[in-house]
């Protein structure tokens, strides 16, 4: 399908600065620009891309101020970033989703699946589950008993949903994540071995959550390990018994949250952060990657390193880490004075 730049521009709510009825028919990369192509700057290290590679038409915010002629079309927005999002969405829901049941997939005793369902070959849905409308179940990926799946969501290949796992609407579950395997629970036996606590509680995720793949979420001991509305858990994420995330977090891949920590809304945990167990991150928090959480953050800090701290006492600490030697020396040469 193709789009006109007076077209994506009253999709991405922009302006066009150039030939309105440019045609693009595929999104590309600002460095791999082509004719027919659409791309974006919004990084300002890729500027010169703008004027050496010739896409049809290139988004860019309002203030861009081109230092050279640029042969692209251009259409201006607030957000380039928010208007590409947009756009793919857009190109991608020219594939048609796929719809109907396989004869090779199972469903259980006592389930209901709604209308406009997908369940690929070998897709297992276990007993006495609600599956709701427009839900797409791809091949060899297990729903176990008594699970509720909201409508629109997408259980990607191989994914795995244990027992009694609520999940909400429009959700996306991608190949080979677990959700509601046993939380971490031992006891010391006495005798140099442990007893295992059953993990009776399940996990709930809330409307629009999206889980990466190969990434567990673990069931709550007691009651529920639960993502609210909007969270974004990458690839290889980590998340433990009882733990809580609030609405619009996001955390990158290799993340790990240790049992029954809370984290507030609308944070940022960038890759391989890890949070101890038992403490409460709030609200609006950035963390970055690397850092190692050890104890309870108050809302709307940046905080990094291991232990992490905040950001412009954690750079204090990296400035004289880096400078030990020469303190070293100088309290060295001062004792031998004395």
């Amino acid at each position: 399908m193709q789009y006109t730049a007076k077209e994506i521009a009253r999709l991405v709510k922009g302006t066009v600065e150039g030939d309105e009825n440019t045609r693009v028919w595929q999104p590309c990369k600002i460095e791999e620009g082509c004719e027919g192509g659409i791309t974006f700057l919004g990084n300002p290290k890729y500027t010169h891309y703008i004027y050496e590679k010739q896409s049809s038409i290139v988004i860019v915010r309002h203030d861009f101020q081109p230092e050279q002629p640029v042969g692209s079309t251009l259409i201006r927005v607030d957000n380039p970033y928010m208007a590409v999002a947009k756009l793919l969405h857009i190109f991608n829901q020219r594939s048609k989703p796929p719809k109907g049941r396989s004869w090779r997939s199972s469903v259980g005793r006592g389930s209901k699946l709604g209308k406009g369902c997908y369940m690929g070959p070998y897709a297992v849905v276990g007993r006495h589950c609600r599956i709701g409308n427009d839900v797409k179940i791809y091949p060899n990926a297990t729903i176990g008993d008594n699970v509720t799946i909201g409508d629109g969501t997408i259980v990607y290949a191989g994914a795995k949903v244990y027992e009694g796992v609520e999940i909400g609407r429009n959700c996306i579950l991608h190949a080979g994540c677990v959700i509601g395997a046993d939380g971490f629970g031992f006891a010391p036996d006495g005798n140099g071995g442990w007893d295992k606590i059953d993990q009776i509680g399940n996990v709930i995720l809330e409307d629009n959550v999206e889980v990466g793949a190969n990434t567990c979420i673990d069931r709550a001991t007691m009651g529920s390990t639960i993502l609210h509305a909007n969270v974004k858990v990458d690839n290889l994420c980590q998340l433990a018994h009882n733990v809580v995330v609030g609405a619009g977090t996001a955390m990158a891949s290799q993340v790990g949250i240790a049992g029954s920590s809370k984290v507030g809304e609308g944070c940022i945990i960038a890759g391989q952060a890890g949070i101890v167990g038992h403490i409460t991150v709030g609200d609006h928090v950035t963390i970055g990657a690397q850092s190692g959480v050890t104890n309870s953050v108050s809302s709307n800090q940046t905080i990094f390193g291991s232990p992490a701290m905040e950001a412009s006492k954690r750079r204090k600490v990296e400035v004289l880490v880096r400078n030990i030697e020469k303190l070293a020396d100088r309290i060295s040469k001062l004792e031998k004075k004395q």
